[in-house]
């Protein structure tokens, strides 16, 4: 935490975002609003929020890397592990609950933080220690405590509802909060897009980098690695939004590569397409992009037909968002441009309308068209009450069904990928394997696959493109071109 004005905020030097803590104040305040206008809330109710918490690795004194938990970062935008918070909803005064380390632990840790270090820090009305807790808010005497306990419709798992020893003294209701603060966090507020402008201006630019690098005989992990390098060093950002995607020639048919199992660990060679899915984070703050392009820098003509395709879908689907439009339908608008493609080449023959209708895009692009992001990379509010998951192949994987509305940020992915059990089991139903030219189709087992991702902002009569990088073919041709004059990323001899 570091600043050079008066107002606390959060940096990681003068070349990265200073992150107001007034970010902060005003979701506590936008969260207070939404739960004033709910009649089932009581008067005198205090939200009460518990952060992410110290563990060590299995039995070992090991201790990963610390992040926030995201519902307690978005309220308080504390780094910290251990702390409660409690917000009054009558008036939005804020109160925080740090551990109350011994002093001992400054032999290790440094300088333990004072209350008031705290309550300077993080901009918040009052401080106590988190052993404190229990008699600081029978004080408040409270009509009911706010908990966190619902259903995140990505992961299928609970949020975790605070506890600590004596809360059974209160009226606790854990139903009334987690749909209202679910719906605050769907919504950007202008500092919360400041950040996430950042963390795409960074993301982007070592996409860029990565470009320029890439060629045959560098290794996945070696571009992941030299990404998170460049967003480190550059951007201040200590942890990616997620595991990389390093996906070479046929790994790029695994849509979530990169796992325990398949660690980014194979040698790029001659004629692969690249298909990089990575992103940072910045302050808890996500990013979420996918870029496409050949590992030698000169797309095949078998290589830009499929880029070409899943680009048109992409643009097509940036033309038409805007508030008011379903996303259902921006899904099936990206489905029926790559099936059109995907005609114009040959792979597919007959009535698009008929293709539709079996789900033969879900062959080629099994996923959703994207999800919504914030502070977490598939943030939540996707499915709240009221919005029924669609059915059917492909479009059931959409992580929203909802209508769009401004400040909703989005990410627009579509992609083209020959997956072999998908293409056995197309090949195998009737309804499907009538409108695909098999011996076409054969040929592409083993092109891996496209995917474009970008992050959207959508604003009052459209959209805006937070994702810098290049996308055409020429672009992407020229850019890599440069990297072959500026970039010697291993000695010539292993670069094949």
């Amino acid at each position: 935490m570091a600043s050079a004005r008066s107002s606390p905020a959060y940096s990681r030097g003068t070349h990265t975002l200073e992150v107001p803590m007034e970010l902060f104040g005003q979701n506590r305040q936008r969260l207070c609003g939404a739960l004033r206008k709910d009649s089932r809330v009581p008067k005198k109710a205090i939200v009460l929020l518990q952060g992410g918490e110290s563990t060590t690795r299995y039995c070992s004194d090991h201790e990963p890397l610390f992040r926030q938990e995201s519902y307690f970062h978005w309220a308080f935008g504390v780094e910290e592990p251990d702390f409660y918070g409690a917000i009054d909803v009558d008036s939005g005064r804020a109160i925080l609950f740090p551990p109350n380390l011994p002093e001992s632990y400054a032999v290790w840790m440094g300088r333990l933080l004072t209350q008031e270090d705290f309550r300077v820090r993080y901009g918040v009305d009052e401080v106590f220690f988190s052993n404190d807790i229990l008699t600081i808010l029978k004080e408040r005497s409270p009509s009911a405590l706010l908990t966190l306990k619902g259903l995140n419709s990505d992961s299928k798992q609970f949020s975790r509802p605070a506890a600590f020893d004596g809360i059974s003294s209160f009226t606790v209701n854990d139903e009334l909060l987690h749909p209202v603060i679910s719906e605050c966090r769907v919504f950007k507020s202008d500092l919360e897009l400041q950040v996430m402008r950042y963390v795409n201006k960074i993301s982007s630019e070592g996409h860029k980098e990565i470009m320029k690098l890439v060629r045959p005989g560098l290794y996945e992990y070696q571009a992941e690695s030299k990404y998170g390098d460049y967003c480190y060093f550059n951007g201040g950002f200590r942890r990616m939004s997620y595991i990389c995607i390093c996906g070479s020639g046929n790994n790029g048919a695994t849509l979530h590569y990169g796992h325990a199992g398949a660690p980014n660990a194979k040698r790029i060679e001659n004629g692969d397409m690249c298909l990089f899915d990575m992103g940072g984070e910045y302050y808890c703050y996500t990013s979420d992009i996918t870029c496409s392009f050949p590992a030698n820098g000169k797309f095949t003509e078998k290589q830009k037909g499929i880029y070409e395709a899943v680009l048109k879908a992409s643009r097509a689907v940036m033309k038409q968002v805007k508030p008011g439009v379903s996303w259902v339908d921006m899904h099936k608008l990206s489905e029926r441009t790559e099936l059109e493609a995907l005609k114009a080449i040959g792979i597919v023959n007959g009535d698009i309308d008929e293709m539709m209708n079996v789900r033969l895009g879900a062959v080629f692009m099994p996923h959703g068209l994207g999800h919504f992001m914030g502070v977490d990379t598939h943030d939540v509010g996707g499915y709240p009450a009221g919005v029924e998951r669609p059915s059917g192949a492909g479009i059931e994987s959409l992580r929203t069904a909802r209508t769009l509305e401004a400040r909703m940020v989005l990410t627009i992915e579509p992609g083209l990928y020959f997956i072999d059990a998908l293409i056995d089991r197309a090949l195998a139903n009737p309804d499907q394997a009538r409108f695909i030219n098999r011996d076409l189709l054969n040929q592409y087992r083993g092109f891996g696959g496209v995917r474009i991702e970008d992050d959207i902002v959508i604003t009052d009569d459209g959209m805006e493109l937070l994702t810098d990088v290049p996308r055409t073919v020429e672009e992407i041709e020229a850019l890599m071109a440069e990297g072959r004059q500026s970039h010697t990323p291993l000695p010539q001899e292993s670069c094949g």
